[in-house]
């Protein structure tokens, strides 16, 4: 990581605030989000995307292929449409079929390329891959919407805009794996290549090709079903469109087995918080960019509908409480110096939601001084422990970075009651209850918190001059312990600073926290183990970024507002 002045690190929101599950759980996508710096990057380079393959039939199944050049380098989706029994149909991750299924190729797939992979990818994990293949993904209609846009077309209309706004997707997708899943390509065998360093970059390339594939095969049906009066979806309604993603526990252990990683996403991010509360003065561009994305915000906020309580009561908030920061930012607020300082420190009055959309907002009206700190969001180097260190120096750094889990009560019932382990069906990640289920003794290591207490206790009984080495012979149990507790001392956002065996830990939080560093807005819980989300809804369609119309900005899509008849 690059060295910042010391006052944008002063400026900095300290670890023991921002890691907490709450305030995680509060997260909201930025313009360092991975989808973001994706389509900044190929507008940049102009990227055009190509069709080679098309091989769909009437009814809208067969093959196809898009290609897209990025920086230097080839990329192919391989997608696959193929008829879904209502009966087979399932957004869970056990399911063996789905209406379309796609690889992300590297390069141009030959004939046989896609004749191999049309046996093979339409079976996901069940299937073997070859090196050239860098993702994997599949997805299902929203299949009430795909029947009314074909519909609509086919009879020469554009469809229901609020229709459109209520779904915002065409499909969704259960799983995009990447990183040697199921024998795929591991990232380590693209990540040094331009274009390929950020994190997630090929996943989202995928996703962002996906929904491409999606809006053309309902313009290929609908001109199919109706050749003489059928229309094509008009490119604003496209825009409109994103990719839906059903997202569960899965995905949750990522951030905690990650530490590193994690840290840059967080540091960047807090980076780029701290850059913008030093501004002594802000200028006039600033604070009318800061007022109009406010009042997108409160738009996009009003178009935010969800189904589960608690969310719902947070949205409406979220929604009161901009009105109040309307309020606030009258031209008097600007009179004094570093007026957005002033805002995230008058932003603890309100919710952790009003607060996390703040800070983002500031982010994401400032690119000039916060976009340099994408390129430091990556890391290819795991934690490693120094055992040379003393149990003293252990003790130390313990107690900076971990004194919250010295007070926690492992022995209770409600601190200790759940445990996570691997699904056996499905070598996934799930969460137990210690005391109602079977299972916690295949638990694994997510238990970082008790971990860390457990080993404070044997520290307390040990010479303190004594190395780390010789300690962890007497206490080989320790060593993740004491790797976690070198590496937060390292990497101050690398630790989620909550109990995650607790009965109070919600894996929704961590869910959220890392979709929103994809850039994923309209969280849509369905319990606190997983989530609905929409990918690029608002981000720009292939035509904007090879030959965008004059004025046409690629990166103004932060927190979208649909239009609604």
């Amino acid at each position: 990581m690059r060295s910042e002045d010391p006052g944008v690190v002063a400026a900095m929101r300290p670890a023991q605030e921002v890691m907490r599950l709450a305030r995680l759980g509060s997260s909201f996508p930025t313009r360092l989000s991975f989808m973001r710096t994706l389509i900044r990057r190929l507008a940049s380079e102009a990227g055009e995307v190509t069709r080679p393959v098309w091989e769909i039939d009437d009814e809208g199944f067969g093959r196809a292929v898009y290609t897209v050049q990025l920086t230097g380098h080839e990329y192919s989706l391989v997608a696959f449409s193929t008829p879904l029994a209502p009966e087979n149909r399932t957004d869970r991750v056990i399911a063996e079929a789905w209406d379309s299924s796609y690889v992300l190729f590297d390069g141009m797939p030959t004939t046989d390329d896609l004749d191999r992979l049309e046996q093979a990818v339409p079976r996901q994990e069940s299937a073997r891959y070859r090196s050239t293949e860098l993702c994997l993904s599949r997805a299902n209609k929203s299949v009430r919407l795909f029947e009314h846009v074909v519909s609509s077309l086919a009879s020469g209309h554009q469809p229901d805009q609020s229709m459109l706004a209520s779904v915002g997707y065409l499909m969704r997708t259960t799983a995009v794996y990447g990183n040697g899943k199921f024998g795929i390509s591991d990232r380590s065998n693209f990540a040094d290549r331009h274009g390929m360093e950020h994190p997630f970059r090929a996943e989202m390339l995928s996703v962002w090709l996906i929904r491409g594939f999606t809006t053309d095969l309902v313009n290929h049906v609908a001109h199919r079903r109706s050749p003489d009066a059928a229309v094509s979806l008009d490119q604003s309604l496209q825009r409109q469109l994103g990719i839906g993603n059903a997202t569960g526990l899965g995905m949750a252990p990522f951030l905690v087995n990650h530490p590193i990683l994690f840290n840059n996403w967080m540091t960047a991010r807090e980076t780029a918080i701290a850059r913008v509360r030093v501004i002594k003065v802000a200028d006039s561009r600033s604070v009318r960019r800061v007022a109009d994305l406010l009042s997108r915000a409160r738009r996009h906020v009003a178009q935010w509908q969800v189904d589960d309580v608690q969310q719902t009561e947070r949205i409406a908030t979220l929604e009161d409480q901009l009105g109040e920061v309307v309020a606030l930012l009258d031209h008097s607020w600007f009179n004094e110096s570093t007026p957005w300082d002033r805002l995230m420190i008058q932003a603890h009055q309100w919710s952790l939601e009003t607060q996390e959309l703040l800070a983002a907002l500031l982010v994401e009206a400032h690119p000039d001084l916060v976009d340099d700190l994408a390129a430091d969001m990556a890391s290819v180097r795991p934690p490693c422990l120094d055992a040379t260190r003393t149990v003293e120096e252990l003790g130390e750094q313990l107690a900076e970075t971990f004194s919250w889990a010295l007070d926690i009560d492992f022995d209770s019932v409600s601190e200790s009651a759940q445990f996570w382990y691997i699904s056996e069906e499905k070598l996934e990640p799930r969460l137990g209850l210690r005391y109602e289920e079977t299972g916690a003794e295949l638990e694994q290591p997510l238990d970082i918190a008790r971990q860390v207490k457990a080993l404070a206790g044997d520290l307390s009984n040990t010479e303190r001059a004594q190395s780390i080495a010789a300690f962890l012979c007497d206490y080989p149990e320790h060593r993740n312990a004491a790797l976690r507790v070198q590496t937060a001392a390292t990497y101050p956002y690398a630790e989620i600073r909550d109990n995650l065996i607790s009965e109070c830990c919600l894996p929704i939080d961590m869910l959220r926290a890392k979709l929103a560093f994809f850039g994923a807005c309209k969280f849509d819980p369905k319990s606190d183990r997983w989530t609905r989300i929409t990918l690029y809804q608002g981000a720009p369609l292939f035509g904007d970024i090879a030959d965008p119309a004059p004025g046409f900005d690629a990166d103004d899509w932060w927190l979208p507002v649909l239009a609604a008849s």
